[in-house]
């Protein structure tokens, strides 16, 4: 069986990228932050929400 002969084509390094530039997937990496942070606040709030005021065995008050 014959090979057909390869055809050598020309592409700039741009069109050869796999991808496009990115600005997009910026932007979903960012929004992705602000919502972690934003998760991490009301974790934070719930946290101190329901802490106790007095809480039990602090060691700077237990009776030795």
């Amino acid at each position: 069986m014959a090979r057909e002969p390869e055809i050598e084509t020309k592409t700039t390094a741009t069109r050869a990228r796999q991808g496009r530039r990115g600005f997009p997937i910026l932007m979903i990496l960012i929004i992705g932050l602000v919502l972690a942070m934003g998760a991490w606040a009301v974790a934070e709030m719930y946290g101190v929400a329901i802490a106790p005021d007095d809480p039990v065995g602090d060691a700077q008050h237990t009776i030795q």
